[in-house]
């Protein structure tokens, strides 16, 4: 089993920043990849960005792309999503998950482990 639990949200202005990390406990993830999804009320739960553990390559969602860095520590087995000139629109709970292929994917289907989530609101 993979535990996963994030941290570091909270309410932060528009145009500030914040960043959101994954602790990652459990069974060895060298060969996962990681993703951060968001899902905001009413909506359904959307990819922001993913990373692999070994090779560290990076995919990211369009809308997020240029504001929003993944990266990972592999010595503290975290995983970070950084997050600059925050949009209202950016408000949701952020998940962390972890996909055992290892490849990088934007479906939810693709991952089999989850965090429980932590909430980051943006105001105007």
């Amino acid at each position: 089993q993979v535990q996963l639990v994030e941290s570091g949200g909270g309410l932060v202005q528009a145009g500030g920043s914040l960043r959101v990390s994954c602790a990652v406990s459990g069974r060895t993830t060298s060969s996962y990849a990681m993703g951060w999804f968001r899902q905001a009320p009413g909506k359904e739960r959307e990819f922001v960005a993913a990373i692999s553990w070994r090779v560290g390559n990076i995919y990211y969602a369009d809308s997020v792309k240029g504001r929003f860095t993944i990266s990972k520590d592999n010595a503290k087995n975290t995983v970070y999503l950084q997050m600059s000139s925050l949009k209202p629109e950016d408000t949701a709970v952020y998940y962390c998950a972890a996909d055992r292929s290892g490849l990088l994917h934007r479906s939810r289907d693709a991952y089999n482990y989850w965090g429980q989530g932590t909430q980051v609101t943006v105001s105007s």
